[in-house]
């Protein structure tokens, strides 16, 4: 697909099928044991990846007309379902809830994704790209999540990271509205991302750009190491080798500003 939400959905395919992978083989112990969300476990960063499809799918059939919208008290309902699962239910429930979005996306034909619209929490529905994007923000940095707890080294996948990237700096640039503290960095920054398009802008909030802004700062490393910046895991030793921001704002002080959710 060539569509921008085609792009998308591709991306949480390719984010499941590996999950779907990795999954069936953990043991008890990697399940319980720390992921590379603070507090959370393995199993309770997959649990979340459960409910979270549950919950997506549902508003995606209602705006399909397969379904009628969830009620007030639908998200309530699935999140305590979903907590009272054992950890090796958490795990194998996640795949098949996880599988079932996907699918649903993947059938919405390529002549309807520019017109359809969905209802989330925001206060107008969004484009049907918007929708998937939301869903692969929370299903890439999750799925590290999990890797990370397993191997300190992990990364976003390549393709994710990417897709991702476009929509911070279009559709979803509201996204780090949430997640940055502009006011922890000493001043206007900004942070060229070397061997791309993309500049981290800091100043009364903060935001991801593609225009051509002078610079005050580079981040040398990878288009997935500065997501993960973004998204408040890139912390040092989850860091790769090389990574460095030389300029008017250091790497730690871009951290502060952006710790994640």
């Amino acid at each position: 697909m060539t569509t921008l939400a085609g792009r998308t959905i591709a991306a949480l395919r390719s984010e499941h099928d590996s999950l779907a992978d990795l999954v069936p083989g953990l043991s008890d112990g990697q399940l319980t044991g720390p992921s590379g969300a603070s507090a959370w476990t393995v199993a309770d960063v997959l649990s979340h990846l459960g409910s979270g499809a549950e919950i997506t799918l549902a508003g995606f059939r209602a705006a399909t007309g397969e379904a009628p919208a969830p009620g007030s008290d639908f998200n309530q309902g699935v999140w305590d379902r979903w907590n009272a699962m054992s950890p090796r239910d958490q795990a194998t429930g996640s795949i098949d809830a996880n599988q079932a979005l996907v699918t649903g996306l993947e059938s919405v034909p390529e002549d309807r994704h520019e017109d359809l619209r969905v209802r989330t929490f925001l206060p107008d529905p969004v484009p049907f790209a918007s929708f998937a994007a939301l869903r692969l923000s929370e299903v890439a940095h999750h799925t590290w999540d999990v890797r990370a707890g397993l191997d300190p080294a992990a990364t976003l996948a390549d393709g994710s990271a990417e897709v991702l990237a476009e929509h911070l700096s279009g559709g979803l640039s509201f996204l780090l509205g949430f997640i940055a503290r502009p006011k922890e960095a000493p001043g206007h920054a900004v942070v060229e991302i070397s061997g791309t398009a993309y500049r981290i802008v800091i100043d009364e909030s903060a935001r991801l750009t593609t225009e051509t802004l002078p610079a005050t700062a580079t981040f040398t490393g990878s288009l997935e190491s500065a997501l993960r910046l973004l998204y408040g895991r890139l912390a040092p030793e989850h860091t790769p080798d090389g990574t460095t921001v030389t300029g008017t704002i250091t790497l730690d002080e871009l951290r502060a500003v952006f710790p994640g959710f």
